[in-house]
């Protein structure tokens, strides 16, 4: 299969130039119709401050936040391809109350609006449920090193409580969307592979692990992947209960500075170059699959 290489023709030059001038377009407008001072100057250290004690650079509150949401969207994903994947084999079960189950799952979830999800599993999960279980004692009683470890991978003990409720809530939510690609995935293959499985006198769950799943697996992938930039994106709306992830700490910011523009601006840069970057990574498995099937 031969691959060409995307050349920049006349018509994109013309689209970076009018973007551009929009851009500047905007700003104009915003400093003389607004009459807004720009500071950008400030920025940088809401990136990284000096710490002298340590005598080194460290994140600052902008970085932090986006070291939040990696981790909120790594965890979400993780569980909700877990979820997805079981609930995906659901729909496409013989039983047909494993059928109602994932169909139930998938219909319900979609159809709600995330927010009213997280207003839902904060409440419930964060004030109900996580104090009963212990959770937060629990990572309090630990050794200082165990807790440092749990704060990067996950949350400090203050928050762990309502970051695990963040990243149950983006799994519940986004398992339903992973649930269909499974399902979408295991039905595009054909069926004849399904009965030269039984003539082989696989059982249906040999069919499934051994003939149907190492094949669906590369068309599900992709998706799966792009699905994991979706994520990152959806994680934007736990900042409603207050976790400390990169638009929080850009409202946050915003509120103490005034500075709406530029916080807003370099929020907007930070999401880019996570999302950009793994979409370019997307890409790149795309064309390995497509190369190796």
């Amino acid at each position: 299969m031969i691959i060409k290489r995307a050349k920049i023709k006349p018509l994109d030059v013309v689209l970076v130039f009018m973007l551009l001038s929009f851009g500047l377009f905007l700003a104009y407008r915003i400093s003389v119709g607004l009459h807004y001072k720009w500071n950008w100057s400030v920025i940088p250290q809401y990136l990284f401050r000096y710490d002298p004690d340590l005598n080194g650079w460290l994140p600052n509150l902008l970085v932090q936040g986006l070291f939040n949401t990696i981790r909120l969207s790594i965890w979400g994903t993780l569980f909700a391809t877990i979820l997805g994947t079981a609930l995906g084999m659901c729909r496409i079960s013989q039983s047909l109350f494993k059928r109602l189950l994932g169909r139930t799952y998938v219909e319900l979830i979609r159809n709600l609006p995330p927010l009213v999800l997280i207003f839902i599993f904060y409440f419930f999960v964060s004030d109900q449920i996580m104090p009963v279980l212990g959770v937060e004692e629990f990572v309090r009683s630990r050794s200082e090193s165990t807790q440092k470890i749990l704060a990067f991978l996950f949350a400090p003990p203050s928050q762990f409580s309502a970051f695990l409720s963040a990243v149950f809530t983006l799994a519940i939510f986004e398992g339903a969307y992973i649930a269909e690609i499974v399902r979408a995935g295991i039905q595009s293959i054909e069926k004849e592979q399904w009965e030269a499985g039984h003539a082989l006198g696989l059982s249906r769950r040999h069919q499934m692990f051994d003939v149907i799943l190492p094949q669906a697996t590369h068309r599900i992938l992709p998706p799966l992947a792009g699905q994991f930039i979706s994520t990152i994106k959806d994680s934007a709306i736990v900042s409603v209960i207050s976790i400390q992830e990169l638009t929080f700490q850009g409202m946050e910011l915003m509120s103490a500075t005034y500075l709406t523009f530029e916080i807003w601006i370099t929020v907007s840069l930070l999401y880019l170059m996570l999302t950009l970057s793994l979409s370019v990574g997307v890409g790149r498995l795309e064309v390995r699959m497509r190369k190796r099937y």
